[in-house]
């Protein structure tokens, strides 16, 4: 497991994507994992599943269809990425998260100097967790930061970051 963590439009859901579709070329079973801050519906309101949830108050609601299943479960704490990815995404080669910053999963951050003018590292970040930060995807170099930098201005830098999540992640 790895989160992929950054500021609000850094990038992190494009990062996400991107690297999970080249670890699934590179024959690789990629699972990913969202960080929510708040509530979320997968179903809009007229429809059964919504229904059967809100209106029923069943606890968990499965929807099964010939192509794909989903499954909206209610807690009453919320649990960590290692418990989730344990539970539900247990036969992954791989989990990318995006979000989690406050876990202890190593973490790659992605910053963009147009985005924002600095990263969450070091200054932003949880307290405790500063030696998960484990790389960088960006197109400025983090002042003092020891890890391993990709950068966004070079030719194959996702490559090299897929690599490195195979060797350095997934070994």
């Amino acid at each position: 497991m790895v989160a992929i963590v950054g500021r609000k439009n850094a990038g992190k859901t494009t990062l996400v994507v991107r690297l999970g579709a080249e670890l699934t070329r590179r024959g690789h079973r990629v699972m990913t994992l969202k960080h929510g801050s708040h509530s979320f519906n997968l179903d809009p309101a007229t429809t059964d599943t919504y229904r059967h949830y809100h209106e029923g108050g069943a606890e968990r609601v499965a929807m099964a269809s010939p192509d794909k299943f989903a499954l909206v479960q209610r807690w009453s704490r919320e649990l960590g990425p290692e418990e989730i990815a344990s539970t539900y995404l247990g036969d992954a080669d791989v989990v990318l998260c995006e979000g989690f910053k406050d876990s202890a999963l190593p973490k790659i951050e992605i910053h963009r100097a147009d985005a924002h003018p600095s990263a969450l590292w070091p200054d932003d970040v949880p307290a405790g967790t500063a030696a998960s930060w484990r790389a960088f995807v960006t197109d400025a170099s983090p002042a003092g930061f020891r890890g391993t930098i990709f950068d966004l201005r070079h030719e194959g830098w996702l490559a090299a970051l897929a690599t490195w999540v195979e060797t350095e992640v997934m070994q």
